[in-house]
């Protein structure tokens, strides 16, 4: 077993997205807000005892931020791998804003997380989040043997541990068993 610390992003600011009009995908480069960078920091105060060798990040420019706050205050270099990033609302990328997201997400609730029976719609199921992070797992946890930090988002802290409602700037502990691939 490996031990995971799963941590969410702090708050973003999208501000800069929507004034623009950015559909989609592109509100993924929005930067962390000032409480955001406060909530890295905190959190990064709070694992400092844990004795983290790793750190492993989501490409979405949230976590990576919130990952270079951590990581420069843990002294850890920071990896990236795409099998951490969001969930996806739509498989398009076209959702406008908030609202699409919340529809999608009202929807998976609706479902348990998984697409019904025979029925693909167009959100990411919680075991397709699950399957890539763990990949994502196996190539990170392989070179290390103390504990790893994954800086990621609640959707993908929900298909780990089932924690629905994660607050920016929290973490999760998470068990990992690289012969468990489900």
């Amino acid at each position: 077993m490996i031990q995971i610390y799963l941590v969410r992003h702090g708050a973003p600011d999208y501000a800069a997205v929507e004034g623009r009009g950015w559909p989609g995908m592109a509100a993924d480069s929005a930067p962390l807000s000032t409480e955001g960078v406060k909530q890295a920091e905190a959190v990064a105060d709070l694992l400092s005892g844990v004795g983290a060798t790793y750190l492993v990040s989501s490409p979405f420019t949230r976590a990576l931020q919130s990952a270079a706050i951590i990581g420069h205050r843990l002294a850890l270099g920071v990896k990236v791998d795409y099998e951490l990033r969001d969930w996806l609302p739509n498989s398009t990328g076209t959702w406008r804003g908030v609202a699409d997201v919340r529809a999608a997400q009202a929807e998976l609730n609706e479902y348990g997380g998984e697409w019904p029976d025979g029925i693909p719609r167009p959100w990411e199921p919680l075991s397709a989040v699950r399957e890539r992070a763990h990949a994502a797992f196996a190539r990170h946890t392989a070179s290390t043997d103390g504990p790893v930090l994954a800086i990621t988002h609640a959707m993908v802290i929900r298909a780990l541990s089932g924690t629905e409602d994660i607050a920016h700037g929290a973490h999760e502990y998470y068990r990992y068993d690289p012969s468990d691939t489900a």
